[in-house]
């Protein structure tokens, strides 16, 4: 299995990569555009050599005078007369045309001129000749006049008025051909240059861009080695990265804060669970000493200490109870559904009926239907009628009425002073004067809870004339 290459690398690769292509594209583009120049080039020295550029009637064999009139016409015409394919050669001839030269007569048939080679015949170059066309300029082959061999041409054309036929004219392309194989060369060594120099240049540039990515990994490393939740993450400039450092913080902090929140409520949890068993202990000791000694216990004693046990047993299971459901608030949330609030409500009263016989509770509920757990909102509302019962005077009288979504839960007891409503939804928080009392202080932490993911919220008053209203609002539907 192949290494991955690390984030570095690939991105010093990838600048390398592209300043390659760019100059690979940079590079053909220009020697294509100078290969375009120096055949336009060729192509006038052609043209100038041809006799393109307005030669006056009769002067030279493309002219549209009378022929004859000229050394170089007499040689053309003599090339015709003596018409040979095969290059030769002559000496003493004071005229020297252009270094490949050959005729065509109207037919097509070439015929070479002493000491000018020979050019192979194209199609185009027949058109010309039969003056179907009035030049045509191409790639070709010459033969050397001296040794035979053939080599690369340009060649020119041109119609020939006087008799017909057709004048060829050639350069050989080494002229051009060399230059542009050492501007190759040339292009080819400044773009494996420019490579090597762009790949030193990315790998620069990789780690200076990734330098606040590795302190912050330097950071987070620490962070997990460590644990230490209140390391601050550096944040620099406004960049992708200081948004990445930026966002690390509040989770840092939220995770800060989870651990603590779970420290603390497994202390909480630890001292409350503290004193139910060690009641339980005193009382279950006192027993089994009783059994062990052979001195039995007077019935009343021991049946005190029966329901002293069985109600330690309730207080405890009813605080593990409410510590699984605030545990629940870590795990995935169960979906939500629509639930008939105001049948959750009778069923929480019905409940509430029974731990308060000598109570009076008065209903008045309308139909309301909210988005929820139904497990959930109902022990949020039995932990609000439990407070009511729990805080009524004997034959006392609780009003629970439930109106367009709020749920009032009214007791006539001792009430809650102003300086305490802050603090009645924090969890295992109880009231100086409720200390006395059974309860884990963890129930209007769950309502506040439920209310929350429900999209509702929950608030404690003092009532006129004493007593305690809670008011749990959710929004739904009526019907």
């Amino acid at each position: 299995m192949t290494r991955r290459l690390t984030l570095r690398a690939r991105l010093a690769l990838l600048i390398a990569l592209a300043v390659a292509v760019a100059v690979a594209a940079c590079a053909t583009l220009s020697w294509f555009l100078v290969k375009s120049e120096l055949y336009k080039e060729l192509d006038q020295r052609l043209h100038a050599t041809s006799g393109r550029a307005n030669r006056p009637r009769g002067d030279g064999p493309l002219g549209n005078g009378p022929l004859g009139t000229d050394p170089f016409s007499s040689q053309l015409q003599q090339a015709l007369i003596n018409c040979t394919q095969k290059p030769t050669t002559s000496r003493g001839t004071g005229f020297r045309p252009p270094s490949l030269m050959q005729v065509l007569k109207a037919d097509g048939t070439p015929c070479t001129i002493p000491d000018n080679g020979a050019l192979t015949v194209t199609q185009q170059d027949l058109e010309v000749a039969k003056g179907a066309r009035n030049e045509a300029t191409h790639d070709g082959v010459g033969i050397s006049p001296t040794d035979g061999t053939e080599t690369p041409v340009r060649i020119i054309t041109r119609h020939w008025d006087g008799t017909g036929g057709a004048v060829s004219y050639a350069i050989p392309l080494n002229q051009v051909e060399g230059p542009l194989g050492t501007l190759a060369l040339t292009l080819i060594s400044v773009s494996a240059l420019g490579v090597l120099v762009s790949a030193a240049a990315g790998l620069m540039i990789a780690r200076a861009s990734l330098k606040p990515v590795d302190q912050l990994t330097d950071v987070v490393e620490h962070i997990a080695r460590t644990e230490d939740l209140d390391t601050a993450i550096p944040i620099e400039g406004k960049d992708e990265i200081a948004r990445l450092s930026r966002s690390g913080n509040p989770m840092t902090r939220a995770l800060a804060s989870a651990r603590d929140h779970q420290q603390r409520l497994i202390a909480d949890a630890g001292h409350e669970l503290r004193t139910p068993l060690t009641s339980m202990r005193t009382n279950i000791d006192l027993l089994m000493r009783s059994e062990a000694t052979g001195r039995a216990l007077p019935p009343e004693t021991r049946a005190r200490l029966l329901v002293s046990v069985k109600a330690q047993m309730l207080e405890l299971s009813s605080l593990v109870g409410d510590l699984l459901e605030l545990a629940r608030q870590d795990e995935t949330a169960k979906p939500k559904q629509v639930v008939s609030l105001h049948e959750v409500v009778h069923n929480a009263v019905g409940r509430a009926r029974l731990r308060g016989l000598s109570l009076r509770i008065e209903t008045k509920v309308e139909p309301w239907y909210v988005h929820g757990d139904p497990g959930s909102l109902e022990r949020a509302v039995v932990n609000l009628l439990d407070n009511a019962v729990k805080f009524s005077p004997p034959d006392g009288t609780v009003d629970v009425h439930l109106h367009q979504g709020q749920l009032t839960v009214r007791d006539h007891g001792p009430g809650i002073p102003q300086e305490e409503l802050p603090h009645v939804f924090e969890r295992f928080w109880r009231s100086p004067s409720a200390r006395s009392m059974p309860g884990s202080g963890l129930g209007l932490s769950i309502v506040h809870r439920v209310a929350g993911e429900s999209g509702g919220e929950v608030r404690l008053e003092r009532a006129p004339g004493g007593g305690t209203i809670a008011l749990l609002r959710l929004p739904g539907t009526p019907g």
